[in-house]
């Protein structure tokens, strides 16, 4: 996988500034067809402005492993006093995809978007604000304002919890789960049993969600 490092200034008095790394397959540079998206969203111990600490867990981790995945990814960094699914975070998120779309070949059809803990409150914010941007969403041990939650009704949601989950109780993304049931055909919720807070290292090593997350498109 090919790395870069950009920085993404927000234009608006609604947006902030986020470094970024961008990943993707060698194989694109002589390929310039429309390409699938992956946003990667981090949780809040990798918040900062040393971009190293994304590559602790989930995608970036994979990347720095040397594993190859098939598809374009963003990994943004949240500054420290930060918190990805307020306002101006989520309006900067949605900017960076549009602005990513724009210059890399992504197909604007299959943009699909994924997050763990903060992360996975940041996706499901970005979602319900913008509930035609993915085509599909995996967050990891998160949550959600179920106010507006079935503006989802559509989007394919695969949502991952330890059972024994002291950060985001468990009940955080069954609530998600139940409230969207039944009238989500695709929404699916594994539960890790005896399982804390990281249920995503075994989640992101499982390569059976990057089929999943891929094979829809808008």
């Amino acid at each position: 996988m090919i790395e870069k490092v950009q920085l993404f200034k927000g234009n608006n008095f609604d947006e902030v500034d986020l470094n970024y790394f961008l990943y993707y397959p060698k194989e694109y540079e002589k390929n310039i067809e429309s390409h699938p998206l992956v946003l990667f969203l981090h949780g809040a111990d990798e918040r900062g402005d040393n971009l190293e600490k994304i590559k602790l867990h989930g995608i970036p981790k994979l990347i720095a492993q040397e594993k190859s995945l098939p598809f374009t990814c963003i990994a943004p960094q949240c500054p420290i006093n930060g918190y990805w699914n307020r306002p101006e975070y989520v309006n900067s998120l949605v900017s960076l995809v549009n602005k990513v779309k724009q210059y890399y070949g992504i197909d604007s059809k299959k943009i699909h978007g994924t997050g763990l803990s903060m992360g996975g409150l940041g996706i499901m914010a970005m979602a319900i604000q913008e509930p035609d941007m993915f085509s599909s969403i995996i967050p990891i041990c998160g949550g959600a304002e179920l106010t507006e939650i079935k503006r989802l009704k559509d989007l394919p949601i695969w949502l991952f919890h330890g059972e024994l989950d002291e950060v985001h109780p468990v009940e955080n993304s069954i609530s998600i789960y139940d409230t969207l049931k039944p009238i989500n055909k695709n929404i699916y919720l594994t539960i890790y049993e005896n399982v804390y807070h990281d249920s995503w290292t075994q989640t992101y090593e499982n390569p059976a969600i990057y089929d999943w997350l891929l094979k829809f498109s808008q």
